[in-house]
C-alpha cells in the first residue's frame, strides 16, 4: 500500500469534506486510502499528496472529482427501506396536497438516491395509493455519483434490492429478465434522475422547492458542520408547507437548524419552524409537533 502520511490525509480529508460533504475521521484513514488507491494507480501516481494537487489544480479536475464521487458512493440501499415515511407521503401528504393545491403537481425530491430504489419505492407507493391516477406528480432523484445514476437509469435490480419489498408489490411492478428484475417502465419513467451535490447550495436550490424532500442515509457520512450547512440550504429553498424526511439514524437535533420534528401518519419528518401546513387541521393526519430545539 502506498504511504498515506498524516499531512496528506488531513489535506485530502478536508478537501473531500468541503467538496462532497463526506467526512473521514482519523480512524478512517485506511478506508480513505483504499478508496483512493485505484484512482492514484490509474494516474500513475505514487503519492497521495500528488493526488491532492490533481484535485485542486488539474485542468481536468472536474472529471477527477466525478471519478472520486463514484469511489465514495456507498451502494447500500434496497426497496421499501424504512417505509413509514414513504407510505405517509403517498397516503397522507399527497392527499393533503391534492385537497389544498389541486392545480399544482405533487413534487418530490429524493436526494442521494444511490441506484434508485428509494425514488422507485416512492413511485410504487404513489401508485398503490391511487395518486398517479388522479393527480400529476413530479419525482426527481439525484446523486453525486454518475455510476449510481447509471444503475438507476437502467432499472434492473438483483435479489439484494428486494430484501424488504412485499412479495405482492414485486409481482405487480417487476418482471424477471436475464440479470435481474426490471421495474415497470411506467413507474421507472415517472422518475427523472439527475446529478447533484448536496453541499453545493446552488444545486440544492435547484431541486429543494419540492413538497417533500427525502434526504435519507447520507447525513450519517457528514460532519455536524456540514449537516448544519445542508440544513440551511434546504431551509432556504423549501416551501413553507414542505416536509423533509431523514433516515432513522439521522437527526437535526445535534445542530442548529430551522426545522421542527413532526409526526405525520405515524412517520417522523421535519418541517420549517413556524410553518402552518395544516395537515392535522385538514383531517388527513394526526400531527404532533415537537421542537427540535427543545429535544437537544
Amino acid at each position: 500500500m502506498l504511504g498515506f502520511t498524516e499531512p496528506a490525509f488531513v489535506l485530502l480529508r478536508d478537501l473531500i469534506a468541503q467538496r462532497t460533504g463526506v467526512h473521514f475521521a482519523p480512524d478512517k484513514r485506511d478506508i480513505l486510502a483504499d478508496k483512493l488507491a485505484d484512482l492514484l494507480a490509474a494516474q500513475g501516481m505514487t503519492s497521495y499528496l500528488d493526488y491532492y494537487y490533481l484535485l485542486r489544480y488539474d485542468a481536468d479536475a472536474e472529471r477527477h472529482w466525478r471519478e472520486l464521487a463514484d469511489r465514495l458512493a456507498v451502494p447500500e440501499t434496497y426497496f421499501w427501506r424504512q417505509p413509514d415515511q414513504i407510505v405517509a407521503t403517498a397516503s397522507v401528504l399527497a392527499a393533503h396536497h391534492i385537497e389544498r393545491r389541486p392545480s399544482a403537481p405533487f413534487r418530490i425530491w429524493s436526494a442521494a438516491c444511490c441506484s434508485g430504489e428509494e425514488p422507485l419505492s416512492i413511485a410504487i407507493a404513489l401508485a398503490e395509493a391511487g395518486v398517479l391516477d388522479r393527480h400529476p406528480v413530479e419525482l426527481v432523484a439525484s446523486d453525486a455519483s454518475e455510476a449510481m445514476l447509471a444503475r438507476a437509469r437502467l432499472g434492473v435490480y438483483g435479489e439484494r434490492s428486494f430484501r424488504t419489498l412485499p412479495a405482492a408489490l414485486r409481482e405487480r411492478y417487476f418482471r424477471a429478465e436475464s440479470g435481474g428484475w426490471r421495474i415497470d417502465p411506467a413507474i421507472h419513467g415517472l422518475v427523472r434522475f439527475t446529478r447533484a451535490n448536496l453541499v453545493d447550495a446552488r444545486e440544492v436550490v435547484r431541486l429543494a422547492s419540492a413538497d417533500v424532500v427525502f434526504c435519507r442515509n447520507v447525513l450519517i457520512y457528514f460532519s455536524d458542520d456540514t449537516i448544519a450547512q445542508v440544513a440551511r440550504s434546504l431551509a432556504a429553498a423549501m416551501p413553507e408547507h414542505a416536509h423533509l424526511c431523514l433516515g432513522a439514524s439521522e437527526s437535526l437535533t445535534r445542530v442548529s437548524s430551522a426545522f421542527d420534528l413532526v409526526e405525520v401518519g405515524g412517520a417522523f419528518m421535519y418541517t420549517k419552524q413556524g410553518a402552518t401546513n395544516g395537515v392535522g387541521s385538514a383531517g388527513a393526519a394526526s400531527m404532533t409537533v415537537r421542537s427540535a430545539r427543545e429535544s437537544r
